[in-house]
Parts: structure tokens; C-alpha cells; sequence
């Protein structure tokens, strides 16, 4: 009887011991440290450090014109719209040839054959009187200075039937202005962490985390109506400008 309780307390002690152990596995050691993601890294140098952000801009005179024109015909067979406004059309981009406007770089943007119809009073409902024709290209004016001249040559091609949309100016090649505008974005971003670091009194240290933002680069637009404009045209491009945006982490000494 005494052997047999001996071994019924042994038992036990041993399951306690073993439970014990088990709940331990389960708590990770206190000195193991856990695992960081790159983003909890980047909002702990957040916190640590100075965020700033910073911007460059760049004017620019801009060197290619966007010109958006076409022709628009109404008739009353779908024939003889079509065939008046393929002439006229054709009339139209010969003045763009005319002007040193290459075939690459005229694109058509708009076809579209369209039914006209009225109300009938008599009839008591809408009838077909004809239809229209609409053809619209963009053409890429890369001599900015001739834009107005090509717009009053447009216009006597396409006579009546002339549609002028839209003259946009832009810049063909960015790339160099996207530079200078970056390097005034971190030139930006450095005076304004160096004045918060001498407000609070600490040493600004390196950048440890630099994002660029964005990047603009706006088109100026003019639009004119779907008539014949008369000549001479005068057409100013004018300034453009050209901004881009970073965002900088610099750490503390």
C-alpha cells in the first residue's frame, strides 16, 4: 500500500514538472529579439530622425505645340458627307505638310459618321434629314513659332467645314529639366532639416530615407471655337512650369 502511493505522488511530481516546461515553450525568451519588416524600419527612422519635405521648380519656355483640328461635315447622304470631308480633310493636312509637319507626327484622334434627325410636328416624331462627318487629327508642331500661321492656313484649307479644338504647348524632352528641378527639391529639403535641427538643438546627421514624391509638368491650353478664325492668328506660348516633390528622413547625431 505504501509502495503504491509512493508511485502515485511520483507520477504526479513528474506531470507537474512536464506541464511546467510546456508552459514555458510557449513564452518566447525575453532576450530574443523579434523580428523588424523594412516598413516598421522606415517608421521607426520616422520617429528617430527629421522628416522633411522638399520642392524643386523649373520654368520653361515650351517647344512643341499640340494642335487638335479637323473638319466637320453635314449632307444629306452619307456618301456625299463623307466624300466632302475627305477632300477637305485632305486639303487640311497638306497645309501641315506645307509647314514641315511630318506624317509621323499627325495622328488621328476622332471618326465618326452620325444620323441628323428633327422633330416632325406633321410626322409626330423624329425624321432623318442627313448626316454628319467628323474627322479630327492631332498634329505635333515642333516650329512652336509657326503654330499661328498653321492655324490660319488650316483654316482657309477647311473653309466652312474647318474645326479648330484646342492648342496646347508642352516640352519635348523634360528630362533635363526634371534634374535641375530635383536637385532644387533636395537642396529644399536639406535647408528645411537643417533649421529644425538648430530649433531643437541637435546635430543633423545623413539622410537614411529619400522618396520622390511626384513629379508635374502642366500643359498649357487654349481652345478655340468650331469656326474659321481670321488670320492673322496670334499665338504666345509663353512660360511653363515644371515641379517635383521629395520626401527626406535625415538622422540625428
Amino acid at each position: 500500500m505504501r509502495r503504491k502511493s509512493l508511485l502515485i505522488l511520483s507520477v504526479a511530481f513528474l506531470l507537474i514538472l512536464l506541464g511546467t516546461a510546456g508552459c514555458e515553450s510557449l513564452s518566447p525568451p525575453s532576450s530574443v529579439s523579434q523580428a523588424r519588416s523594412p516598413v516598421s524600419g522606415i517608421f521607426n527612422q520616422q520617429s528617430t530622425g527629421i522628416w522633411v519635405s522638399g520642392e524643386g521648380k523649373v520654368s520653361v519656355v515650351p517647344d512643341v505645340a499640340i494642335l487638335s483640328l479637323g473638319v466637320q461635315v453635314q449632307s444629306g447622304s452619307v456618301a456625299e458627307a463623307q466624300n466632302n470631308a475627305a477632300t477637305t480633310m485632305t486639303a487640311v493636312v497638306a497645309e501641315l505638310g506645307n509647314f514641315g509637319v511630318a506624317e509621323k507626327d499627325i495622328k488621328t484622334s476622332q471618326f465618326s459618321i452620325a444620323p441628323l434627325r428633327r422633330w416632325s410636328d406633321k410626322d409626330g416624331r423624329e425624321i432623318l434629314i442627313g448626316y454628319q462627318v467628323t474627322n479630327t487629327v492631332i498634329a505635333k508642331v515642333r516650329k512652336i513659332r509657326d503654330t499661328g500661321a498653321i492655324i490660319d492656313a488650316a483654316a482657309r484649307a477647311g473653309g466652312d467645314y474647318i474645326v479648330i479644338n484646342s492648342v496646347s504647348f508642352t516640352v519635348n524632352e523634360p528630362s533635363a529639366y526634371y534634374e535641375e528641378a530635383r536637385k532644387l527639391a533636395m537642396a529644399d529639403a536639406q535647408t528645411k532639416a537643417e533649421q529644425l535641427a538648430n530649433l531643437g538643438k541637435v546635430k543633423l546627421g545623413r539622410p537614411s530615407y529619400i522618396n520622390e514624391t511626384g513629379a508635374y509638368m502642366p500643359v498649357v491650353r487654349d481652345f478655340y471655337a468650331a469656326a474659321a478664325i481670321p488670320a492673322p492668328t496670334p499665338i504666345s506660348a509663353g512660360e511653363m512650369e515644371i515641379s517635383l516633390s521629395v520626401q527626406v528622413v535625415y538622422s540625428i547625431e
